[in-house]
């Protein structure tokens, strides 16, 4: 592969990767740089060379240097976190829990939780910060999903989005454990 292929791999790689982390829709990005929207996706298509012009536009608008969004010699970033390096921030003497799986910046906060309720058991939450989305799937047992004073049943194998800027608890009102995997997605502070 030619130096030339590379850099317009990385470079459709990169823009699309910037693009999702400042939450830019292609229509936005174009308007902030300057560039049309059919020239953005032939570009996240790898389909074509811009002009260093229209490369700085993009990266000006996205807020990021031209070397990052032209860096091929960088991989991406991998972190892994063993099993019992996973963070109990709660827990139950009949055996509810949590565990925070992992974490990273995205542009905020972006969190995955492995989570337990034993029959009659429920952990509340208190509202988190306006534009946080919990994303839920449930993997055993039945979780009732609270938001706002109204309850979703949530059973096996189905899972659920939610605006987490208000109250909500997590229940199990069944007679088996329940057990669910969470992400969390924080927006980042203005």
């Amino acid at each position: 592969m030619s130096d030339l292929d590379l850099l317009t791999q990385s470079l459709a790689r990169n823009v699309k990767h910037w693009r999702a982390v400042r939450g830019f829709t292609l229509d936005v990005l174009a308007a902030r740089a300057g560039v049309s929207r059919g020239m953005l996706i032939q570009i996240e298509q790898a389909r074509t060379n811009p002009s260093l012009g229209t490369v700085v536009k993009i990266g000006d608008a996205l807020g990021i240097s031209i070397t990052t969004l032209l860096d091929y010699e960088r991989g991406p970033k991998v972190q892994i976190v063993p099993a019992e390096r996973a963070v109990r921030l709660w827990s139950t003497d009949a055996g509810s829990y949590n565990r925070l799986l992992a974490g990273a910046e995205a542009p905020g906060p972006l969190e995955i939780w492995d989570w337990c309720l034993m029959p009659g058991e429920n952990s509340a939450s208190e509202p988190h910060p306006a534009g946080t989305v919990e994303l839920i799937h449930v993997t055993a047992g039945d979780l009732t999903l609270t938001v706002d004073g109204v309850d979703h049943q949530v059973p096996t194998g189905a899972s659920a989005s939610f605006e987490a800027g208000s109250p909500h608890t997590y229940a199990n009102q069944g007679t088996v454990p329940m057990e669910m995997i969470m992400a969390v997605s924080v927006p980042p502070v203005q």
